[in-house]
């Protein structure tokens, strides 16, 4: 598997029992409602490297890793575990957050081809 597939991986057993048992309309507003609040999350994430606060870094990486397992974005959340607990200083945590952003872009787009055979 080459780097690019793997940081866009998808729990497609997730996602397929959630077509099944909630349909297609619910998944789109699942998604939906995690493109609004990544935002909210990246600028909290964001802020909290600008403050130089571990704790908020921990906090929001946190609540921005549930989301991503909640709608089966495996890599996105996967990354974040390493980065809520990292120990790294601001310069790295910096880079962290402009690749996790990326690789969101990449995972979302991943996720929109994927829900495309639904419709």
């Amino acid at each position: 598997m080459n780097k690019n597939n793997k940081l866009i991986e998808l729990d497609h057993d997730l996602l397929d029992s959630y077509i099944q048992s909630l349909g297609v309309d619910i998944v789109q507003k699942m998604l939906a409602l995690y493109n609004q609040q990544v935002v909210i999350y990246l600028v909290d994430i964001e802020q909290s490297l600008q403050g130089n606060s571990t704790e908020l870094w921990q906090e929001h990486c946190h609540k921005m890793k549930g989301a991503a397992a909640s709608i089966g974005l495996k890599s996105v959340h996967a990354r974040l575990v390493l980065m809520e607990k990292t120990t790294a200083g601001i310069t790295e945590k910096a880079q962290q957050l402009a690749e996790l952003k990326e690789h969101n872009q990449q995972a979302l787009a991943n996720f929109n081809a994927w829900l495309e055979k639904y419709n």
